[in-house]
């Protein structure tokens, strides 16, 4: 290197070190220190200034209680509600232990803190801020504060009043005096309001008869009042709040305020059965529980519901309300006799109704009425759908061009064995199933198979398509996964657990051609500083339509000529039969092109248990096409205005081809040979010509669970549900499918050459 370059690098060095020590020089510690404790007293002063300035407001928890109001679809007042459900007491009403509860559940330092939890509101402010939810960690004082004089608002203006007033107050007031605020203001959910209220809706007791393990359960709830009440909480649910619960006793004892020996002894208590508040008559409280579960579900908590100011309004329409009620009444409740028979009192219905174009619940029933089962039918989830599963398992099998252990195109001419307990092939899972009554067809269609509810042909499809592929399939049209659904043969006779509400959403996307339909009970919610999130949308492809065209087809043949005919009226209908083992639950789950409606029957004792309902409604078993189906017919008749003329538009896989009936081995009868199915959608000339319910023999006796799968499931060589080759009361006669010559011959081959195939208005 040259003198010259050298000269030159020794001035770029003096450069850059001069920049360097430039910038040492401005950001040095001591004054990062002094902004930084600047910083700190401006802050400090600027709160000092807040706390002066902002006072502690008068009380708001009565004056800002407001009505909400619900109406029907056409702006008709359904009901109001808005009394606050709340009972001042004192704490000397209250159990000394059951106080500690709530502290030890909410905010252990209670009555050594100043009132405030500093992290946790600069978390909550950070949250709001970033849109990461409501969960803060605020003080029992802080919780008061928000309860009594401010509101539920998730706002960074509303959570610095809340720390500045929660300051103040706890300066004036006694630790005793806040907390008894605190337990007299909170919401416990129910529509209870204090601790009182609370005591009274989930014990039927008054506070100073709480135990401590009841009050640990009240303290718990406080986290999540509706995901932990017991009664309407979902699996995942009772263990949050099961765990809730041992921890606030866990706490009590670390703090030395409940003995260990007494926690040990203790056992989780189980909360009382809801009851409806005044004016939630009839159908009425499960309408409005099911708008605020929606409302809850687009973001309005419940206790934003419960302060009120609301005007909601359903999309229940008043006149298809009050048909799908009526069509209960006659063709269920005047058969029963609730009081004097025990049996009959175990008998519960459910209904959804749904608009398969808009998604909108047009009617809903959920029971004999809501103060005296407050439990809706129309949603609970813990009932078998049964055999209304199995076009899901078509549907799977028609969009993934699944094939035969033979290598045959599943479709609806496909032929398998349909006889009673044959065993599955290819699966590592042991599965049997026996068809209802034990009868056997032989060889049989997959269109025959639908049309009759055989077992056996359902059991080796879902093998053949692969179980994991339904699932995936039945979660995308709109059913919810849970416990109890585990991946095997066994779930191809709906071993899971479901509602009308979910299967009324699944067949409304098969009605709607493959396009998901998700339903919405909630048309408009108003309110004059909250909103609402917009409703569900549907309109994302779950299965192509012609998947979704081709189940519709092979569920009018249910109608038509197999186990649904009750269903039958001055409409075209496609419709699917179901009855769950011990025949604990019957369906019928249906759609003309306008209108989707899902009916169960369910047996449950006065201990919420599921029961039988073989002997009740009618003798023998109450199956899918006997009650539920004439439920539905009725229903859908009053609904469409006595009939309507709209045809099915159907793009299909394949044509369907006809085939000769022939006995099935059991009990062959002549006299009543059903028709042939067709291409062609279901409407008789002369709906009075439906079959009579005259039930079915009775199944046979519950044999046990084969190894490996879920209660409700007979795997292996004992059978499956007790539903099969015709679940309704309106049996084939005896007919069989076996012996198609042609088997094999049109087997799925022939994918895609009659799409645009449309049936013809008989």
């Amino acid at each position: 290197m040259g003198r010259a370059e050298a000269r030159r690098a020794r001035q770029r060095d003096a450069r850059r070190g001069d920049k360097a020590g430039g910038i040492r020089r401005f950001f040095t510690w001591r004054k990062l220190l002094g902004t930084f404790f600047t910083l700190c007293l401006l802050g400090m002063g600027a709160l000092f200034i807040v706390y002066l300035l902002v006072p502690v407001p008068t009380a708001n928890a009565q004056a800002e209680k407001e009505s909400n109001v619900y109406k029907y679809s056409d702006g008709s007042i359904l009901t109001r509600t808005g009394t606050v459900n709340r009972e001042i007491v004192g704490l000397d009403k209250i159990p000394d232990e059951v106080e500690k509860a709530f502290v030890a559940a909410e905010n252990k330092t209670f009555y050594k803190d100043s009132g405030v939890d500093l992290k946790g509101t600069a978390r909550g402010v950070f949250n709001t801020l970033t849109g990461g939810g409501k969960q803060g960690g605020s003080t029992i004082t802080q919780q008061y504060v928000k309860n009594y004089y401010l509101n539920q608002d998730q706002t960074v203006t509303r959570k610095l009043k809340e720390l500045v007033i929660s300051l103040k107050v706890d300066q004036e007031k006694e630790k005793e005096e806040i907390l008894a605020g605190y337990l007299n203001t909170s919401y416990y959910g129910r529509g209870a309001y204090g601790i009182q209220a609370a005591a009274q809706a989930y014990y039927r007791k008054d506070t100073q008869k709480l135990t401590v393990a009841e009050g640990a359960y009240l303290a718990a709830l406080l986290q999540a009042p509706s995901q932990y009440d017991w009664a309407a909480a979902s699996p995942t649910g009772k263990k949050l709040v099961g765990e809730r619960w041992n921890y606030v006793l866990n706490n009590m004892v670390e703090e030395k305020w409940l003995d260990a020996s007494t926690r040990s002894g203790l056992k989780f208590p189980v909360p009382k059965e809801p009851k409806a508040a005044p004016g939630m008559e009839g159908q009425t409280g499960y309408l409005v529980s099911a708008a605020n579960a929606e409302l809850a579900r687009r973001g309005v908590s419940e206790d934003q519901i419960e302060a009120g100011g609301w005007t909601i309004t359903l999309s229940i329409e008043k006149k298809r309300q009050k048909s799908l009620v009526k069509a209960v009444d006659e063709q269920l409740e005047k058969k029963l006799d609730r009081k004097g028979d025990k049996r009959d009192a175990t008998v519960q219905a459910g209904a959804t109704s749904v608009d398969p174009k808009t998604g909108k619940v047009v009617a809903l029933y959920g029971g004999v009425g809501a103060t005296e089962h407050w439990l809706s039918n129309a949603t609970r989830r813990d009932y078998q759908p049964a055999s209304t599963f199995k076009p899901i398992v078509l549907a799977t099998a028609l969009e993934n061009r699944s094939e035969t252990q033979d290598g045959r195109r599943i479709g609806l001419n496909t032929v398998y064995d349909g006889d009673s307990k044959r065993p599955v092939e290819g699966s590592d899972t042991p599965f049997a199933p026996e068809n209802e009554d034990d009868r056997s067809y032989g060889p049989v269609s997959v269109q025959r198979a639908t049309n009759s509810s055989i077992n056996s042909v359902y059991a080796q499809m879902i093998v053949d398509v692969g179980p994991d592929k339904v699932k995936e399939t039945a979660l995308g049209l709109g059913m919810h996964d849970g416990e109890g659904w585990p991946v095997r043969p066994a779930m191809s006779l709906g071993t899971m657990g479901a509602s009308t509400w979910d299967m009324a959403a699944v067949y409304a996307t098969l009605d709607n051609h493959g396009e998901k339909v998700v339903p919405s009970i909630v048309k408009d919610a108003k309110h004059r500083i909250r909103k609402a999130e917009p409703a569900p949308e549907g309109g994302d492809r779950v299965i192509s339509r012609e998947a979704a065209d081709t189940v519709t087809q092979a569920m009018t043949g249910v109608v038509s000529s197999g186990s649904g005919r009750n269903a039958q009226g001055d409409y075209h209908a496609a419709g699917k039969t179901g009855t769950s083992e011990n025949n604990r639950s019957a369906w019928f789950v249906g759609y003309t092109p306008e209108l989707v409606t899902a009916v169960g029957l369910f047996g449950e004792d006065v201990k919420g248990s599921q029961v039988t309902l073989t002997d009740t409604v009618n003798e023998g078993r109450a199956n899918g096409g006997g009650v539920p189906a004439m439920i539905w017919q009725q229903y859908t008749t009053g609904a469409l205005g006595g009939g309507s003329d709209e045809r099915f538009d159907l793009e299909l896989l394949e044509p369907v081809q006809e085939e000769p009936p022939a006995s099935p081995s059991g009990s062959p009868s002549e006299s009543e040979e059903p028709d042939e199915p067709s291409d062609k959608p279901s409407k008789p000339e002369k709906p009075a010509d439906r079959p009579s319910d005259s039930p079915d023999p009775s199944p046979s006796e519950d044999r046990p669970t084969g190894p490996g799968d879920t209660t409700g499931t007979t795997e292996g060589a004992d059978g499956g549900t007790s539903e099969g080759g015709t679940d309704s009361g309106t049996t084939e006669g005896g007919e069989s499918d076996g012996g198609t010559g042609d088997a094999g011959t049109t087997d799925g081959t022939t994918t895609g050459t009659t799409a645009g195939v449309r049936p013809q208005k008989t």
